[in-house]
């Protein structure tokens, strides 16, 4: 169905589905091309904003405020577009597709005994990540739900390789409630690749994860939180790994949409159709040739 007959709204919602689809790394590609389909500016930017804003909070996208990481997220929402860091104490818009803060208004919080425990259990997550990760982020969060404590740890790794056709994110999120003695850790690790060299591949693997954790006091709490936190991320690395090596070129066909040569190498096509039997015409200046052999070429 065209654009065109469709309703203000009806566009509205599928300009935001298209939006929100956007792999991680590619939302403003995606913006500047359905820009070019729309050709309504302001709806395409009201849309931008609304869509942009949870793409942000979808894949914990990294800024960087007074030096510090901030990882945007739903947990740090607080209303009207406008998110919160706890280290700056700032909240702030983000114009995700400018690449700027807007709007940055001082934002107090209550210093006590969880904000206390929140930084020393973000110093010891950063340890973990500056030696696991080649340019990751981390951030702690807190949140209070009916009178419980809790705290988020939120952890991003990217690499945006658009030029080389392939995109990849890799993310964890770990929430546990502040209580004497035992508290269990809830744990999501999310990774996810999208390949667009001669095919359009996207994976996405994730997995859920529940632990107890002994508290003893809040040094030792941070210390097997983040010991916590790389002994099960190395053992999911470990099982992705494991299962792509095992991905044999049969499967990977039954996952495309169509049969395509699995040859992990790289077609010459200029090789290939110099090879080919060509009938010049130069009077027309194109070239024909046998529609046979070009198609088991391709197959």
């Amino acid at each position: 169905m065209s654009l065109s007959v469709l309703s203000r709204k009806e566009k509205e919602r599928v300009i935001r589905r298209l939006l929100i689809q956007a792999p991680p790394g590619e939302f403003v590609n995606a913006f500047d091309d359905l820009c070019l389909l729309i050709r309504d500016e302001k709806l395409m930017h009201h849309q931008g904003e609304c869509a942009g804003h949870q793409h942000c909070q979808k894949y914990s996208l990294p800024l960087c405020i007074d030096g510090n990481p901030v990882l945007l997220s739903h947990h740090n929402v607080v209303g009207d577009y406008r998110f919160f860091d706890y280290q700056s104490k700032l909240s702030f818009k983000f114009d995700l597709l400018q690449n700027q803060l807007r709007d940055i208004q001082s934002h107090g919080i209550i210093r006590n005994e969880t904000e206390y425990l929140r930084n020393v259990v973000l110093c010891a997550l950063k340890l973990y990540v500056n030696d696991h990760y080649p340019t990751g982020n981390c951030n702690v969060l807190r949140k209070s739900v009916k009178n419980k404590e809790f705290l988020i740890a939120c952890i991003e790794d990217h690499s945006y390789e658009t030029r080389d056709c392939w995109n990849g994110l890799w993310k964890s999120k770990w929430i546990f409630q502040i209580n004497p003695f035992l508290t269990q850790v809830t744990g999501r690790i999310f990774v996810q690749a999208h390949f667009f060299r001669a095919v359009n591949l996207h994976i996405e693997i994730s997995k859920d994860l529940k632990e107890s954790l002994e508290v003893v006091n809040q040094a030792q709490l941070a210390l097997n939180f983040a010991r916590l936190v790389e002994e099960q991320e190395n053992i999911f690395q470990a099982a992705v790994l494991e299962e792509l090596q095992e991905l044999s070129n049969e499967a990977l066909r039954k996952i495309l949409r169509r049969d395509l040569p699995v040859t992990r190498t790289l077609i010459d096509w200029q090789r290939i159709l110099s090879d080919l039997n060509l009938v010049m015409y130069p009077k027309l200046g194109y070239v024909i040739y046998s529609r046979s052999v070009l198609c088991n070429w391709i197959i």
